[in-house]
């Protein structure tokens, strides 16, 4: 086994992930160095943190998550919501200004006005365009206080500057992370009479006043509302205006069959099948999959009625030694009264004799025995050992998507808009964030172990095979397969286990829909990402790129501005997505 994978089986031990250094060590640098992201740290203490082990963990999460920090920010190292915009020309005009001015220095002046206007002019991508703009809005900052600018509202994004500070205070926020904008009232700020605040999908409250008159004449509330979320307003969302064109066309650069081959595939007891070339076979399933060469299609559609919506076991990862596997899929539907499949049984034992080195299967369940339970009583249910005697079932007891979207509610309660340093751990252990992330560690080093240690092929699923299997094949790769850990690599990676295999984005992330309380929405793929991030801190040197990559790659799961991200299964992508010309966020990552 690789060794983070070695290592990060003291999770399994109780060791567990830590929001800082673990047990005293001074934290490894960031890895791969400044090219490994796209942007350079913004906060120096990120590499070189200094003072309690409590301290640190306020500084990374306040840079990391709210990147709205004041006090370390320098002019060479800004955070994403603060960009530089320096004038020495306005700087050095006021310094050399004793008396009157003269007639040319009036004309300086009034040229050095009309360049002023235009720095508060939002920037605006290809395809975009301005909805609002409102001069003297106040924008109450949770670490400055109150900071007055001017408010631009486009299709894309909320831009917010002031250009009387140095550096100028600029916040841009695209409107896809806005979760809901609701009306407050904001009488103790003066003139400023009408309130707005904006619950983001990044953690991020922002406040903003104005005045009555502007809210009714310009209609903020109303043009943010519209479109923040396009979906609920009979609109498109942004990536489909977005016209900016890249070198490299990002749709095309994940290929199946060469990822495939990449693995060795196909083999004598592989075979890459086209069954789903239409999405018929199953609609949430990618075009091309890797099933045992000896299993014939209408065997294959009978294991399909045998599993949810159709996920039948197929092959995410194989080993180039030994042969064990990695595969995938969704619970099967044995219900209260024990159904079996012989098909099902059968392929099962495929799966198995492929690995000439193993006389059992591995079947790991992710969910809680007790869920599982009463999920066959709902007519789905898991593998019996009667059924399938040369199986071995294990429950990763991990929790739905539910605990996890109140789990991260909770995390934002105690990071977002400020930390009670004192209660610190006792408030992160309550949140039970970190524990879910060691679980899904914990769960992805068992994987990772029998496949490499123990020769053994492994079954992977939990309820329908888009969520937690997801995160534990992607983890458990990325320990196996040095590949993964390359940018290219992480890519490739996040293609296939997450998009094309029908993580359902859309859904999770709740784009473009103002039903902020939807059920369906929760962090899963962030709870990977942080997975991911764990181990770059862990191993450095282990990672091509650094936790700016991570960032980036958040940051455009919640931007709309690409297609990447926007659908729930690769059927829906195509059709809708790249058939419509949007671009897709690897196109703009390989072209910088």
């Amino acid at each position: 086994m690789d060794r983070p994978a070695a290592a990060a089986a003291g999770c399994e031990g109780g060791g567990g992930p830590n929001p800082g250094p673990a047990g005293g060590r001074r934290p490894p640098r960031a890895a791969g160095g400044a090219t490994a992201g796209s942007r350079q740290p913004s906060v120096e203490t990120l590499d070189s943190p200094t003072g309690s082990h409590v301290e640190w963990c306020k500084q990374l999460i306040a840079a990391t998550i709210s990147s709205q920090i004041s006090g370390s920010v320098t002019s060479e190292n800004v955070s994403r919501d603060y960009k530089v915009f320096r004038r020495p020309d306005i700087r050095e005009i006021q310094e050399e200004h004793n008396g009157y001015p003269s007639e040319a220095e009036a004309d300086q002046a009034l040229r050095d006005g009309n360049k002023l206007a235009q720095m508060e002019e939002a920037p605006l991508f290809p395809g975009e365009s301005i909805k609002a703009i409102v001069k003297d809005v106040m924008y109450i900052c949770p670490f400055m206080g109150a900071v007055s600018g001017t408010l631009t509202v486009t299709d894309f994004k909320l831009y917010f500057k002031n250009v009387e500070r140095d550096p100028h205070f600029i916040l841009d926020v695209p409107l896809g992370v806005i979760s809901r904008v609701e009306k407050i009232g904001a009488q103790s700020h003066g003139d400023n009479s009408c309130g707005i605040e904006i619950v983001c999908k990044d953690m991020r409250n922002l406040r903003l006043a104005y005045k009555q008159e502007e809210q009714s004449k310009l209609g903020i509330f109303e043009n943010l509302n519209k479109h923040a979320f396009p979906l609920s307003n009979g609109q498109a969302l942004f990536a489909f205006s977005y016209k900016e064109k890249f070198p490299i066309n990002g749709w095309k650069v994940y290929d199946p069959v060469s990822e495939y081959k990449r693995q060795g595939l196909p083999n004598e007891s592989w075979k890459i099948s086209k069954i789903n070339s239409n999405y018929e076979f199953c609609d949430t399933y990618p075009a091309i999959i890797v099933v045992p060469t000896s299993v014939k299609d209408d065997d294959l559609s009978k294991v399909a009625a045998f599993r949810a919506k159709g996920r039948v076991p197929v092959l995410s990862w194989i080993h180039p030694e030994s042969q064990a596997t990695i595969t995938r899929c969704s619970q099967p539907l044995v219900g209260p009264s024990d159904k079996r499949c012989k098909e099902d049984e059968k392929y099962l034992q495929t799966i198995m004799d492929a690995n000439a080195q193993s006389h059992k299967l591995i079947i790991f369940d992710a969910r809680q025995n007790s869920v599982a339970d009463t999920n066959k009583t709902k007519g789905g249910g898991y593998e019996s050992e009667s059924a399938y005697p040369n199986a071995e079932l294990v429950f990763l007891e991990i929790h739905n998507i539910h605990v996890m979207r109140e789990s991260l509610r909770k995390l934002k309660e105690i990071v977002y808009p400020s930390i009670d340093e004192a209660r610190w751990l006792s408030n992160v252990d309550g949140t039970h964030w970190l524990e879910y992330i060691r679980m899904l560690l914990a769960g992805a080093v068992r994987i990772a172990d029998k496949i490499e240690s123990g020769k053994t092929s492994v079954v992977v699923h939990c309820s329908d095979g888009w969520d937690r299997t997801a995160q534990l094949t992607s983890l458990a790769m990325l320990m196996l397969d040095s590949y993964y850990r390359t940018i290219k690599g992480f890519e490739t990676l996040v293609e296939k286990e997450w998009i094309s295999f029908g993580h359902r984005f859309a859904l999770r992330v709740g784009h473009g829909n103002d039903n902020h309380a939807d059920a369906d929405r929760s962090p899963i793929f962030l709870q990977f990402v942080d997975c991911v991030w764990q181990m770059t801190r862990q191993f450095p040197s282990a990672f091509e790129f650094n936790e700016l990559f991570l960032i980036t790659i958040l940051d455009h799961l919640y931007s709309c501005l690409f297609g990447t991200f926007l659908c729930n299964c690769e059927q829906q992508r195509f059709k809708e997505a790249w058939g419509a010309g949007t671009q897709r966020a690897r196109g703009s990552l390989r072209s910088r």
